[in-house]
Formats: structure tokens, C-alpha cells, sequence
């Protein structure tokens, strides 16, 4: 008997740490053996995105992640329309991308972090304007207090595999720093307390 939990943390698992294989692996089996859960294939989906484009499977996952927490269904249709258009319809992705993004940071490749932080104050929460910004925007951070700012933000938002990007990303220029480490203590404790939900 397949513990489906249990497989599925170790799935999830498997794809944070970018063992994609692995977590493919274990994704389709878990489609094969309850295939009347749709989650699962989106899951498997993401792998094959990642070996293609490692960024923007991770910040799929994580949007994924975020937005079935309250509709599956609103999540997965929204991930098949960029999946969709990730496979060949370039116009229709840069659309859904672009409505995704906020009107002031539509031309910009990056957004530097002070601007981030008054796009947050006009959407409200940190968790929108990052969903507006995460496909099209990248975040620059230009000094320690800054990343450990958003990177604490990411984890409080359920960002978590984002987080271990940036932290992973950063980890040279910081190495051995105790913030660092503090962080992802915190994301491997979150990591321990949603496997055991």
C-alpha cells in the first residue's frame, strides 16, 4: 500500500532540492495510482519545465503551491494556460505574463527592491505584488539587509522554494553568515511542519 502523503513530501522534497528526476520519478507514480488527482501531473508537468528552465518551473511551483492552498482548480487551469503557451504560443504567454505584472514594472527586468517594497504598500500584502512580479520581474537586491528582508518575507509567504533560490544563489557572497543559516533553519523547520500536516 503507497503512503500517498508520504510520497508526495518526499516528491516535493525532491524537486526543492532541483533533483528533478527524482521527483518525476515519484510524481508519476503517484499520477499511475490515483489517477483521479490532477495535481499530480502538474507536479510532473513542472519537471519537465525545469529541464528547460530551471527558474521558471521553481517559481511555477511555488505559485502553484500558494494559490491551491485556496483553488485547486483556479490553480491548475492557470498553470495549463501557461504550460500551454509555454509550448509553443509565444504570444499568449507573454500576455498571461504581462497580466500577471503590475503596470509599473510591465518594461523592467528587474525591480529594485525599495521600488518592490512601495509596489507591496499598493497592493497590500507581499504575497500579491510578488505573484504580480514573480514571471517577468526579477527582484535586485543591492545590500545584506535588503535580501535578508525578502528572503525572510518569502518564507513568511510560503515562498519556500524561491527562498532556497536566493539563498542558495546568495550563499557565496554570504557564506557562513549567521543570518543565512538562520534562514534556512527557518525553512527547513517550515519544510518539517507542512510534511507533517
Amino acid at each position: 500500500m503507497i503512503n500517498e502523503s508520504r510520497l508526495l513530501n518526499e516528491a516535493n522534497s525532491f524537486f526543492t532540492q532541483k533533483m528533478f528526476e527524482k521527483a518525476l520519478f515519484l510524481y508519476s507514480q503517484l499520477s499511475s495510482n490515483f489517477p483521479s488527482n490532477k495535481e499530480y501531473p502538474i507536479y510532473a508537468l513542472f519537471c519537465d519545465i525545469a529541464s528547460e528552465d530551471e527558474e521558471k518551473a521553481i517559481s511555477l511551483f511555488d505559485y502553484f503551491s500558494v494559490v491551491k492552498q485556496d483553488s485547486i482548480e483556479e490553480a491548475i487551469t492557470y498553470v495549463e494556460d501557461i504550460v500551454n503557451a509555454y509550448d509553443g504560443d509565444i504570444d499568449k504567454m507573454m500576455g498571461l505574463l504581462k497580466d500577471l505584472s503590475n503596470s509599473t514594472v510591465d518594461s523592467l527586468d528587474a525591480i529594485k527592491y525599495d521600488d518592490f517594497k512601495r509596489l507591496i504598500d499598493s497592493r497590500g500584502s507581499f504575497r500579491i505584488a510578488f505573484e504580480d512580479i514573480m514571471f517577468s520581474t526579477k527582484v535586485a537586491i543591492e545590500n545584506k539587509d535588503d535580501f535578508f528582508d525578502f528572503v525572510t518575507k518569502l518564507i513568511d509567504n510560503d515562498f519556500n522554494t524561491t527562498a532556497y533560490t536566493y539563498l542558495d544563489g546568495f550563499n557565496e557572497y554570504f557564506s557562513y553568515d549567521e543570518e543565512i543559516e538562520k534562514l534556512y533553519k527557518r525553512l527547513e523547520e517550515k519544510e518539517l511542519a507542512n510534511n507533517h500536516k
